[in-house]
């Protein structure tokens, strides 16, 4: 498995993530603070392309349903963005709970949201690796 380039999209700020090039643990990256989708997409993939990510997986936050709400509806058409403008494939985990996850680790600083998608990240990893 290559790199994976994971994504917690928010409505202030985009936490990114990313894999060891084996695909095995994940590490935060940085953070994004929104502007636009458009931009937003842009952005994501120039990290994409700079981390040489082979895929980019984008938390999507799920109801206690696991029905897809406003918060899920945005971060789809930010998939859709993605999907239009780069070459990388781009999937979804649901990231439900994970930035209260990462809220439980031993620093609470300015990078939650690349914790949160850590989160996201290393649950998507395990999975895979099954």
């Amino acid at each position: 498995m290559a790199r994976v380039l994971a994504v917690d999209p928010g409505n202030v700020r985009i936490g990114l993530a990313i894999s060891d090039p084996t695909g095995t643990i994940a590490r935060p990256l940085s953070i994004l603070r929104h502007t636009s989708r458009h931009e937003d997409a842009i952005a994501i993939l120039k990290a994409a392309a700079e981390h040489e990510a082979a895929l980019i997986v984008v938390g999507v936050a799920l109801d206690l349903e696991g029905e897809v709400g406003p918060q899920a509806r945005r971060a789809l058409r930010l998939v859709d963005v993605l999907s239009e403008e780069g070459d990388l494939p781009v999937t979804t985990w649901d990231e439900s709970g994970s930035t209260q996850a990462a809220k439980r680790g031993p620093r609470r600083d300015k990078l939650l949201d690349a914790r949160a998608a850590a989160v996201i990240l290393q649950e998507y990893l395990n999975v895979q690796k099954g």
